[in-house]
């Protein structure tokens, strides 16, 4: 079972040396916010409250929220697989060159195919073979930005920057946030030397998101809207231009909700929602699956996830309401509106609703939902609740709060 959301505050804030009454003074947040939930009387709280608890704590927001899915902190040693990441992210420092090999193997078309497979593995949540795979690509990139002519090697250099972005994200979501600020790093000096004049944003897009991780909500903004302004001059005339622009709203959206100015975010949310309805008269782009996540559907379930956690449920519902996701949303995408939906029907006190929607959850992501912080909260909700409808048993045995 996962750690509570208050004990996990009420050690990090021992571990500071604060009182509940200093912590309350640091972070801007009300003392008896910071009681419940170490009293566990109150099971979560909003993101931007979190961020705030997070600054006064001095630590990385996934410090709070505790460790991501099926990646538990035990303090040893990282396992070979991720090790073999590391050193393919950031090869041996002042070690003799390596002479290039098997350079006449690779192919553009085929190392796109390995991006493309990659991807499609991180958007399923497949981190596992995903790590396996991921030393490798990198390596043939590496090896294609170094040899050939200059268009071989500038395509090398474009699969050279997807493969350290998608380490950058990998990293992200196993709670190596240092380790994805390298990455990325990397990715955007490939970028810089690549064919794809889009790859640069989207880096940076990625860069906002490792910045929100670690509460660096000002910073992810700021990079957020400054690609985006860039983006819009030369690139909304195709449909991969405004899918990174739109990406790059979204996520200086996101950064303006968490820092609780949720009017603005909305503003901003509806704009990408208006863009997004461009992309039925544009050709789409010849890879997809390598270009930022953006579509009508795509902003929808972002207004309800800001919606949530805004504690404004019952808009929530309504954007949810009729939603039909298209084809081309990643299933990370589509388990996050489920656990939303439930945590929306949590907050207005529909208990069947929030049971029908983690039963969804359950069957399509099991796994993650043992393993994640919100589910097990929502679920403890409707356990604690007054009352207890057909379902809500087996999920609270599942997630071992039925005690």
């Amino acid at each position: 079972m996962a750690e509570h959301l208050g004990d996990r505050l009420s050690r990090l804030r021992r571990l500071a040396g604060h009182t509940q009454e200093g912590l309350a003074e640091r972070s801007d947040v009300s003392v008896d916010v910071i009681r419940k939930l170490e009293q566990h009387r109150k099971h979560s709280a909003r993101l931007p409250t979190l961020h705030s608890l997070a600054r006064g704590l001095g630590v990385e927001l996934t410090a709070l929220l505790g460790d991501p899915p099926a990646v538990p902190s035990s303090g040893e040693a990282d396992p070979p697989q991720l090790v073999a990441v590391r050193r393919a992210i950031m090869p041996p420092l002042f070690a003799p060159p390596v002479e290039p090999a098997g350079a006449e193997a690779l192919s553009p078309s085929l190392l796109r195919a390995e991006l493309t497979e990659a991807w499609t593995l991180y958007h399923a949540a497949d981190f596992g073979r995903l790590i396996d795979a991921l030393p490798g690509i990198i390596a043939d990139a590496r090896l294609m930005a170094a040899v050939g002519g200059p268009e071989q090697r500038a395509a090398g250099q474009a699969a050279l920057g997807k493969a350290l972005q998608l380490g950058g994200h990998l990293a992200i979501r196993l709670g190596k946030t240092d380790l994805a600020l390298s990455a990325l790093e990397r990715a955007h000096l490939a970028a810089g030397d690549s064919s794809d004049p889009l790859l640069a944003p989207m880096v940076s897009n990625s860069v906002a998101w490792a910045y929100q991780r670690q509460a660096r909500l000002d910073d992810a903004r700021n990079l957020a809207v400054h690609a985006a302004d860039g983006v819009e001059k030369e690139h909304t005339h195709t449909s991969e231009g405004i899918r990174v622009w739109g990406a790059l709203l979204m996520s200086a959206a996101t950064s303006y909700a968490r820092s609780d100015d949720y009017a603005t975010a909305n503003d901003m949310m509806t704009t990408a929602e208006k863009a997004a309805g461009r992309l039925a008269g544009l050709p789409p782009p010849v890879d997809g699956k390598l270009v930022s996540v953006f579509s009508r559907s795509s902003v929808r379930i972002e207004r309800v996830r800001l919606a949530v956690q805004h504690e404004r449920p019952e808009e929530a519902l309504r954007l949810a309401e009729g939603m039909r996701l298209s084809s081309d949303i990643p299933p990370s995408w589509r388990t996050w509106l489920l656990l939303d939906v439930a945590r929306a029907h949590t907050d207005v006190g529909h208990a069947e609703g929030a049971v029908k929607a983690l039963e969804s959850l359950r069957r399509v992501a099991p796994a993650w939902m043992r393993h994640h912080t919100l589910a097990v909260a929502v679920v403890s909700d409707l356990w604690a609740g007054p009352s207890r409808p057909v379902g809500l048993r087996k999920l609270a045995e599942f997630l071992g709060v039925d005690q």
